[in-house]
């Protein structure tokens, strides 16, 4: 019950959006059907005048071209009609494709960790496609359901209250049956779509990971799968249309005899003369405009049930909130936090060289817990503090919550309880904006989109101009490997840069920061699987990168270790040492035992 007041409640807050637009269609549709009567009236009075009355050519010429342009009008208002509904749709589907895309994007990629990519890229594509056939056929239709009909039957009542009281009674027995047939298609609907969001995920999955698959010669078993969703989707498909056919079949069975019954009473009475020729012919031009309305809204019905059922997946994806806080709708994050745009200049100062760059940031934790739903890692009452200008590494073994320390920090996700504060501010989902544009993170294996290099690093960021894109990769060290690609700047990398070495990466994603030009840089394990020589490089460059700015390294080198100015040690969510390697060698600990584990001191 819950689910279908989710998805009832999102297909009508996108068309209370686009009031203005249903408005004109629900107009149009009156407007038809108001056409539709008088074009009646004046058949009737053509028809009783040329056979009754005694029209001449010349009388009946007027009549005749008053049909004409009855005719034209209400072919150019559905016509109207038509266009005005797919527009509607148009813009509906666009806001909630952009509303969608905005809430994801907030929502950050921790949020939607559990979300398979495949059914998110199901549920923003075909999803919200299916929505077209709700907005353009099924809700226009529902609409001139609930105002034609009404508007004929006031005209038919003061002319024949027996036709009327027959209309009133046999016009509900459509919308009866198809609710009753709605609820047996409604759940097959729903099913055709879980499926299919199901077997594109699944295939998403597949591709994503072909080469593994091929490697380990197990692609023929998972094509295999494929084949056997898709025979299941087929099979529900054909279950959906079967019953869709016998809707239609239902409903236009019901129209046709209700039309049936009131042409045969009309009929008696005519012939028993207790009716004259204009009213009952005039009612039996009425009878099937009356249920024309409904047969129509019978025939669209399907497409109705396939919009709910795909709103239902868009509902609650729009319901997710941000781990540990509600989502501030105003917030843009992006699958990578260094992907931001704009440096606010009220947090920036002028260089010695009058470029502008941010000043160094400082960041306090105070007591601040975090516990992953369902979980019991997280952080446990964890205090720190980053001075300005301070370099600062953080190391401890694989779940000592080093990543959820990384996600607060980059307000990806907010604690349950304590604080987070960013040059005495504190880190909420409305300074979470500002701060990630002062954020320069440096990921294990930076995402690379499918554009050139140039606009990889730049990232559409307002402003950059090609220069400023070079002069980023040479401090970088990324402006000689880059050059050497066939195309230089503008070579076109593929969707996962596998063009691109480990160190290649690593240095784009250090030009992106060195372009951002951030208060705190945070490298998270980017030295792991280099080589020395690239290592070295990158090293190099990060030194350039750090003069000037806080930060923050997450660590498994001891060499990055060593030249931090302090080390904070973290294990079971919370900060057990914090001192300089010098010092914390010298105590007893797990700092030292992580390093004598590592029989060279070459790592940790």
């Amino acid at each position: 019950m819950e689910s279908a007041l989710a998805k009832d409640g999102i297909l009508r807050m996108a068309a209370r959006q686009q009031w203005r637009h249903l408005i004109a269609v629900a107009t149009m549709g009156i407007g038809s059907g108001m056409l539709a009567v008088a074009g009646a009236y004046g058949l009737t009075q053509l028809l009783a005048g040329v056979f009754l009355g005694g029209f001449d050519r010349t009388a009946a010429l007027p009549w005749m071209l008053g049909l004409l342009a009855i005719a034209a009008a209400r072919a150019g208002l559905s016509w109207w009609e038509e266009t005005a509904a797919l527009d509607l749709a148009l813009r509906i589907m666009a806001s909630l494709r952009q509303k969608l895309l905005a809430h994801l994007l907030t929502l950050g990629p921790v949020a939607l960790a559990a979300e398979p990519p495949g059914r998110l890229l199901q549920v923003a594509g075909e999803g919200v496609d299916s929505l077209e056939g709700f907005y353009a056929g099924y809700l226009p239709q529902l609409l001139r359901a609930a105002t034609v009909p009404p508007l004929i039957l006031a005209v038919v009542l003061p002319l024949d209250g027996l036709s009327a009281g027959l209309m009133l009674v046999t016009a509900p027995l459509i919308p009866l049956f198809m609710v009753l047939i709605g609820r047996l298609a409604e759940g097959r609907s729903r099913q055709q779509w879980q499926l299919l969001a199901r077997l594109g995920s699944h295939f998403y999955d597949v591709l994503s990971g072909l080469v593994t698959l091929k490697l380990f010669g197990r692609s023929r078993e998972q094509a295999a799968v494929i084949q056997r969703l898709d025979g299941q989707f087929r099979e529900v498909t054909l279950g959906v249309l079967r019953v869709a056919f016998l809707s239609a079949l239902t409903l236009e069975l019901l129209a046709t005899l209700s039309t049936a019954v009131v042409a045969v009473t009309v009929g008696l009475r005519l012939v028993s003369g207790t009716l004259v020729f204009e009213q009952a012919f005039f009612v039996l031009l009425l009878a099937p405009e009356y249920y024309l309305a409904l047969r129509l809204l019978g025939s669209q019905f399907h497409a109705g049930l396939a919009g709910r059922a795909a709103a239902t997946d868009l509902a609650r994806l729009l319901s997710l909130t941000q781990l540990g806080g509600p989502v501030d709708s105003a917030m843009s994050i992006t699958a990578e936090p260094i992907i931001s745009v704009g440096v606010d200049e009220n947090e920036t100062r002028k260089a010695d060289n009058g470029s502008l760059v941010n000043r160094p940031a400082t960041v306090l934790f105070r007591e601040v817990h975090y516990q992953y739903p369902g979980q019991t890692n997280g952080l446990r009452g964890v205090n720190l503090q980053l001075a300005a200008g301070e370099r600062v590494a953080l190391v401890g073994a694989s779940g000592a919550g080093k990543s959820t320390l990384i996600h607060l920090l980059c307000g990806l996700m907010a604690p349950d309880a304590g604080e987070i504060r960013v040059d005495g501010r504190l880190l909420t989902a409305a300074t979470g904006k500002i701060w990630r544009q002062r954020l320069a993170v440096v990921p294990q294996r930076p995402h690379v989109f499918r554009r050139s290099v140039a606009a990889n690093i730049a990232l559409d960021r307002p402003g950059v101009t090609r220069d400023m894109v070079e002069a980023a990769a040479r401090q970088a060290m990324a402006d000689d490997f880059i050059r050497a690609l066939p195309a230089g700047y503008d070579t076109l990398l593929s969707g996962d840069g596998e063009e691109l070495s480990g160190g290649q990466r690593q240095r784009l994603a250090l030009a992106r920061a060195f372009l951002q030009q951030p208060a705190l840089v945070v490298l998270d394990e980017a030295f792991r699987g280099l080589d020395t020589v690239t290592e070295a490089q990158v090293q190099a460059a990060l030194d350039r990168l750090a003069v000037g700015r806080t930060l923050l390294v997450v660590a498994h080198r001891l060499s990055t270790v060593r030249q931090a100015d302090r080390i904070l040690v973290l294990a079971d969510g919370r900060v057990l040492q914090n001192g300089s390697h010098r010092e914390l060698m010298d105590q007893e600990g797990l700092y030292r035992r992580l390093v004598q584990a590592d029989g060279k001191e070459a790592g940790l």
